[in-house]
């Protein structure tokens, strides 16, 4: 098997991983997401083998997730047992999915694992990605009256199944019950695809638990499957404690921007996100199968200006993420400014003689 190759770790290289850690940590705290989709590709542009980008994503992702899962606990944000039960299926298909990706790596070496986790990213991220547009597009009429969001359908499905000997309440979900057999196959589904692309968590969210509550199934899963990488000597903790350092600055900024951004706006830059980072991996899928003599070798050229195109495009992501984000805040906080001044001015207009 081929030796475990590293980043050589430049002052140049450093800076940019910490940019990118800083950048995947505003996409984190203002979409509520782990922000995997963009710091797993990020490592791998920079010359990280698949597997060692996945395995140090992990390592720094299940800290923030702790610390998260504690914080929205005291608000009673988090439902402990759905989490824990989530997460303990979630831990069996990190498992296996860590099991599936040294295999691939033992049989076709670190080309392999790039090949196979860039395949995954486009076919992912183009479903998940056109789901969150679409729901974007959607969002203004998916409210009530009370300005709180509707259940999705897909979460009202999965609630209205009752299959006795298998049910389970939980007040996360209002204190409904939901049978084991959606909860374990979800779990294992999550953990299967974060130890793929240490993404995985919009799976189990949408179909039956708050984002608050999926930290704690991201602790569990991403605590078990970084000692699992770890075992093999795939964690580069120099690249986890960098990004880290960079998405603990980065997820205030973006924590902040929620509370002054309306939610479609949230969902659309998600979206944006999420295809161009498919773009940019779509690009090196044809350079891994020429490397791999699937198809006809590529020229050097075809295959240098390929990756410069991925490279371009993972980019565009990280600068169209941040620049949105901070035009959606500062937009939100005008708009927030204004509308309390308003209020003030009519305060102050009725309360005078």
């Amino acid at each position: 098997m081929e030796a475990i190759q590293f980043l050589d770790l430049t002052p140049m290289t450093v800076t940019i991983l910490f940019l990118v850690g800083f950048v995947g940590g505003m996409v984190s705290g203002f979409i509520g997401s782990g922000g995997a989709f963009v710091l797993t590709p990020a490592m791998m542009s920079l010359g990280a083998p698949a597997i060692v980008a996945v395995a140090s994503n992990m390592a720094h992702k299940f800290p923030k997730a702790l610390v998260g899962s504690m914080k929205r606990a005291k608000y009673g944000q988090v439902d402990v047992k759905l989490g824990l039960i989530m997460g303990v299926f979630a831990e069996i298909g990190v498992f296996v999915g860590k099991n599936q990706m040294t295999a691939i790596r033992e049989a076709f070496g670190d080309t392999g694992t790039n090949l196979y986790v860039s395949a995954v990213f486009v076919v992912v991220l183009a479903v998940v990605g056109g789901f969150v547009l679409r729901d974007a597009l959607k969002s203004r009429h998916e409210t009530g009256e009370d300005g709180e969001h509707k259940t999705p359908r897909l979460a009202k499905w999965v609630q209205s199944v009752h299959i006795p000997g298998t049910m389970m309440r939980f007040k996360s979900i209002g204190n409904k019950e939901v049978s084991v057999l959606f909860i374990a196959p979800l779990g294992f589904a999550t953990g299967m695809l974060a130890a793929s692309i240490a993404v995985g968590g919009f799976i189990g969210v949408p179909a039956i638990m708050a984002s608050a509550t999926e930290l704690v199934v991201a602790f569990v899963m991403g605590a078990g499957g970084s000692m699992f990488y770890a075992w093999d000597g795939f964690v580069d903790i120099r690249l986890a404690m960098i990004i880290l350092a960079g998405s603990l600055f980065g997820v205030q900024i973006g924590a902040i921007g929620t509370t002054y951004v309306k939610d479609w706006v949230v969902k659309l830059i998600m979206a944006t996100i999420m295809l161009i980072v498919l773009v940019s991996r779509f690009f090196k899928v044809p350079v891994y199968l020429s490397d791999l003599g699937m198809i006809n070798t590529l020229s050097a050229e075809l295959s240098d200006m390929l990756s410069t195109i991925s490279f371009g495009m993972l980019a565009l992501a990280l600068f169209t993420g941040a620049g949105a984000i901070l035009v959606a805040l500062f937009k939100g906080m005008a708009e927030h400014r204004r509308e309390t001044n308003e209020i003030a001015e009519a305060e102050a207009a009725s309360a005078s003689p």
